[in-house]
């Protein structure tokens, strides 16, 4: 059992994990702060938190474990504004969508306590935002991907390993680089697509006449338009090589799909939809747990 949490964030993911760790009895007391006041008196009155901070500073002050839950783009502020506070026995972990240039923004503001950082990234969350949303079952089932470097005490990887596991999740490892590329491409860009595609359809001038005859499918499909747009730009600004590299693939075959629209090329299409559906029809999230 950890003695105390200390929370920068209160939001949805990292509210969240308060009342997970809270819930399964792994931590006597959690010490919260988010940049806006109210937040953080919000998290208080919900029980998330037990006690609120007036800095991120104060948040770290007494933890033995810390988690950030920011945005990515506040990841190196949030290091540097606590970094001379961490110790090296505290666990330290973030929640961000991103890894490489998380690690890049620990070494150089953590230095010499990098070793107390695990870098995190749990495969969760919701449409919506806020401490009010927040839920103790977020992370149930869920995957959690750990991108320890080099320099990472082993210690602290264990621990992360142990607290995510008892939260119920499937814990894997990763390098950042990794991590970054798979996530452009199964995470980053269905995004960008979903964004994208809602712009199409509301830039024209009878858009919202389309909507109205939108079914399920569509539903389905644009689900993740709905995201919050602070958060996602910073996450396709900071990992825009990897994102537009898998743009510019989805580009050809999209491409290469209205070529044969265009052509009338039946068979030619009917194969290329042949081989999406049996790869979709093989892909399975569980399948896909090691």
């Amino acid at each position: 059992m950890f003695e105390q949490l200390g929370l920068i964030g209160c939001g949805l993911m990292g509210g969240s994990f308060a009342l997970a760790l809270k819930r399964a009895g792994l931590v006597k007391r959690v010490v919260g702060y988010s940049k806006s006041p109210s937040t953080t008196e919000r998290a208080r009155s919900l029980g998330v938190i037990d006690v609120e901070a007036p800095s991120a500073l104060l948040a770290v002050s007494g933890a033995d474990i810390v988690l950030i839950a920011v945005p990515v783009s506040a990841t190196e502020a949030t290091f540097k504004a606590i970094k001379h506070l961490v110790t090296p026995q505290m666990l330290i972990m973030d929640v961000g969508s991103t890894k490489r240039d998380v690690v890049d923004a620990a070494r150089r503001a953590l230095r010499e306590q990098i070793g107390s950082f695990v870098p995190a990234h749990p495969i969760a969350g919701k449409e919506v935002s806020g401490v009010e949303h927040a839920d103790p079952d977020l992370y149930s089932g869920k995957q959690i991907i750990l991108t320890p470097i080099e320099r990472t005490h082993a210690p602290q990887v264990q621990q992360a390993i142990d607290v995510w596991s008892a939260l119920g999740c499937n814990v894997l490892k990763m390098t950042p680089e990794s991590h970054d590329a798979a996530f452009a491409s199964v995470s980053h860009l269905p995004h960008l697509i979903a964004f994208a595609l809602m712009n199409s359809i509301t830039g024209q001038n009878q858009g919202k006449d389309f909507l109205s005859l939108a079914g399920p499918g569509f539903r389905d499909f644009t689900r993740i338009a709905a995201s919050d747009p602070h958060m996602w730009r910073d996450i396709m600004i900071s990992n825009r090589e990897e994102l537009l590299t898998q743009s510019k693939l989805f580009q050809r075959n999209l491409q290469a799909l209205e070529l044969m629209i265009s052509n009338g090329n039946a068979d030619a299409l009917e194969e290329l939809i042949g081989q999406a559906s049996q790869a979709r029809a093989n892909w399975s999230m569980n399948k896909n747990r090691r």
